[in-house]
């Protein structure tokens, strides 16, 4: 089964729809053949490397409300996510621009799999949600990347290069052929598409339509049902 996420790493909502996928996957008994893949969505392409003055300034101009509200916001989502086991710390927030981040999300699912790319997504979580780093200065990404087993001259390499710029806005552009406006977005089996962080019971109901679905179960004997063929046809010997 495969299931593809699209996500911005200075998305709170895309952090706390990891957490509760995790926690749909861990009691899905096939999680083991389950293949998990990111794609990228970035919320503000236009933003610079990294953005100056607090965060809940820029959310209460962006939004056209006042300081105490976009406060407001940010203690909820911190409660919100707490109930998730994560803890955000939007004081300490350096936002930036995020292609960088999403190109070494490729380097490392180029370079580790799924399995690196899904470390390395949750350390850029963290590192900007709760530990205040600048997400959009190379030399805070070379070493979170670093710190989930990527190489760091390799890392280096890429965000001084333009490698794996086509294929962030090769998933961009599928996103907007998915009809996908806001993050997180789950497409499962290409087939079913989940928009939100929704509960994890949610999660886990579509993990188990599109598992019975793609591998059907063979029909069941009815109780009390004789067990022999009971005449049954077997081949073309049933002359008619």
């Amino acid at each position: 089964m495969k299931v593809d996420i699209w996500s911005d790493v200075v998305c709170p909502w895309c952090a706390i729809g990891r957490a509760r996928f995790e926690a749909a996957l861990a009691g899905f008994p096939h999680q083991d053949e389950v293949t998990v893949r990111w794609h990228s969505f970035e919320l503000d392409g236009q933003a610079p490397r990294e953005r100056t003055g607090p965060l809940v300034e820029h959310l209460a101009a962006k939004y056209g409300m006042s300081v105490e509200d976009a406060l407001s916001r940010h203690r909820q989502m911190t409660e919100t996510a707490a109930a998730d086991g994560l803890e955000f710390h939007f004081e300490k927030a350096r936002p930036g621009n995020t292609f960088d981040a999403h190109r070494l999300l490729h380097h490392a699912l180029e370079t580790g799999g799924p399995q690196l790319q899904d470390r390395l997504k949750e350390r850029l979580f963290r590192a900007y949600l709760t530990e205040g780093e600048p997400i959009g200065d190379p030399d805070t990404l070379v070493r979170v990347a670093a710190e989930v087993g990527l190489d760091a001259d390799g890392s280096r390499a890429v965000l001084l290069s333009d490698r794996y710029a086509d294929a962030v806005r090769a998933d961009e552009l599928q996103a907007r052929r998915y009809g996908i406006t806001s993050v997180p977005f789950f497409v499962v089996d290409e087939k079913y598409g989940v928009s939100g962080a929704q509960p994890a019971a949610a999660l886990r109901e579509v993990l188990d339509t599109a598992w019975a679905e793609a591998n059907p179960s063979p029909l069941v004997t009815l109780p009390g049902a004789p067990s022999d063929d009971g005449g049954a046809c077997t081949d073309g010997s049933c002359a008619i």
